[in-house]
């Protein structure tokens, strides 16, 4: 939904930001530097998951930024409720946590990105206006170290047939979710293959609709599983 401002040219609503930490210093940095930001809007803070789930029940934020390690309820079990109330809503882990289990879970249960807490806070801004457009935010290291666990799993069963057909995809789609797999943005992406970041787009668009899934990530999980993607 949009509004027209004096010039007759529609304004898009701000994205409504949820932020989620047990420590009060953290909540309050990143509210300040997301509320210099014309286009974000802080709408609700929480200090545990359980409060978080409740929030974003009621609020329904656009994004929200999800500490791993609070009380009550965590990060992870907090995302798992967030995405089943209000499945829109895109998380990011915000977390001192590089471990690859914190990072499979958090995948597992929906986050769309994981930024460690020692990324830059003017960066904070760009990241939620990231996953908002849909992309995956996770740097390349990371991103290896959640295809290299997802490999091991499907070593581990490859005796398994798939259950369903796996849906074709072009050579092109394959090339796009390879880049995907390498944590590689839209931008990246394009420059790589000598497209546009509209064509890289509608690929991840087809790609997602033949899988049936709803990010980036979660693609590149599936076709790992499925023995798709060869990990080297």
């Amino acid at each position: 939904m949009t509004e027209s401002g004096e010039s007759g040219a529609p304004v898009s609503e701000p994205i409504r930001v949820l932020i989620v930490d047990d420590h009060e210093l953290i909540r309050r940095s990143l509210a300040l530097a997301l509320a210099a930001e014309p286009d974000i809007e802080v709408v609700g803070e929480a200090s545990d998951g359980q409060e978080a789930v409740e929030l974003a029940d009621r609020l329904m934020p656009d994004v929200a930024l999800m500490d791993v390690r609070m009380p009550r309820q965590d990060g992870i079990e907090a995302t798992k409720g967030i995405k089943a109330s209000v499945p829109s809503t895109r998380i990011i882990m915000l977390t001192v946590s590089d471990e690859e289990e914190d990072l499979f879970e958090a995948i597992k249960a929906g986050a769309t990105g994981y930024l460690l807490k020692d990324v830059q806070i003017n960066d904070v801004p760009a990241a939620v206006r990231g996953v908002h457009e849909g992309q995956s935010l996770i740097n390349p290291a990371m991103a290896a170290k959640l295809i290299s666990e997802f490999a091991n799993m499907s070593r581990k069963e490859a005796e398994r047939p798939p259950q369903l057909p796996v849906p074709r995809l072009t050579e092109r789609e394959m090339e796009v979710l390879r880049l995907v797999a390498k944590g590689m943005n839209n931008r990246e992406i394009a420059k790589q293959l000598f497209i546009s970041e509209n064509t890289v787009k509608n690929h991840v668009r087809n790609i997602l609709d033949k899988l049936q899934l709803h990010s980036r990530m979660e693609a590149v999980v599936y076709a790992v599983r499925e023995r798709m993607l060869e990990i080297t």
